[in-house]
């Protein structure tokens, strides 16, 4: 029986439980790192006790180690307008920072 929990960075919620990986906005830390953030949300993965914190949980950290720093697929931004010779072409990769969730604790 694990622990969910949600959490936020990057101006986003996540979902999140031990074990699982996942891509969030870039933090500025080495590969291999481990850091600690702070819960909004605890349960167990059944629902049947909750936390929710106001707004944060006290006494709860979920601890997560970075695996890479990378960038995602680019994405092509075109402007045109007919009849007036206005073309634009520019592209974006968004920096991203791949995380693993190692521990959960209450």
């Amino acid at each position: 029986m694990g622990l969910i929990a949600v959490i936020q960075t990057g101006g986003k919620q996540f979902i999140v439980k031990e074990g699982l990986e996942m891509e969030i906005e870039k933090l500025e830390l080495e590969p291999g790192a481990v850091f600690e953030m702070d819960a909004l949300l605890i349960s167990d993965e059944e629902g049947s006790d909750v936390k929710v914190g106001t707004p944060l949980v006290s006494g709860a950290k979920i601890s997560a180690s970075v695996l890479e720093q990378g960038r995602s697929d680019k994405v092509s931004i075109i402007k045109y307008k007919s009849k007036s010779r206005y073309r634009r072409n520019v592209g974006h990769r968004q920096p991203f920072t791949k995380i693993r969730i190692e521990k959960i604790s209450a």
